[in-house]
């Protein structure tokens, strides 16, 4: 694939991504507010158990980005 392709990719996931979060931020109260009107309030997790889904989703990530540059760099030789 040519690179500016690759680019292109790589901007619109990252982008992608971005929007993404910023939904889920703006729209956390509204959530909130119709959760606890239809009773399925979500159960609040600790700042632990927040730090170890992030961590593990991070991990994911790294993983996925492992690959996809392993996949490259054999297609390259």
């Amino acid at each position: 694939m040519n690179k500016h392709f690759e680019d292109a990719w790589y901007y619109a996931r990252r982008a992608g991504g971005h929007l993404a979060r910023g939904l889920r931020e703006e729209l956390r109260p509204a959530e909130r507010r119709l959760r606890k009107a239809t009773g399925r309030e979500r159960e609040e997790q600790t700042r632990t158990e927040r730090w170890r889904t992030e961590l593990k989703r991070t991990e994911d990530a790294a993983a996925t980005r492992a690959r996809r540059a392993l996949r490259a760099a054999r297609r390259r030789v």
